[in-house]
């Protein structure tokens, strides 16, 4: 075995490695909030709050952030890309019509 698949074998242990780590640690996480929704309530607004201080942004469960949209901005007339009122579904895609 050679120096190369050595390196990908390794790296292929070490990313499942972390993937269960990950899911160990999710189904953990679900757990204590199901067990302790008020405690882990408050725990997670004290991490937002600590985050927030410092510049970071959180992400909400529809992927949308917090950061708010600052109306007075000179960046106001940018040429933001806006987002579709229309939303593919999945049955549609790769039909001929």
């Amino acid at each position: 075995m050679g120096a190369v698949e050595r390196r990908i074998e390794s790296a292929t242990k070490q990313a499942v490695r972390q993937r269960n780590y990950r899911r160990q640690r999710d189904r953990a996480l679900a757990r204590l909030a199901n067990l302790y929704p008020n405690l882990y309530k408050e725990l997670l607004e004290e991490e937002r709050a600590k985050d927030e201080a410092q510049g970071k942004v959180w992400l909400d469960i529809s992927g949308r952030t917090n950061a708010g949209v600052d109306k007075t901005s000179s960046n106001r007339n940018s040429k933001a890309p806006k987002r579709s009122r229309y939303r593919i579904k999945a049955r549609n895609l790769g039909r001929k019509k």
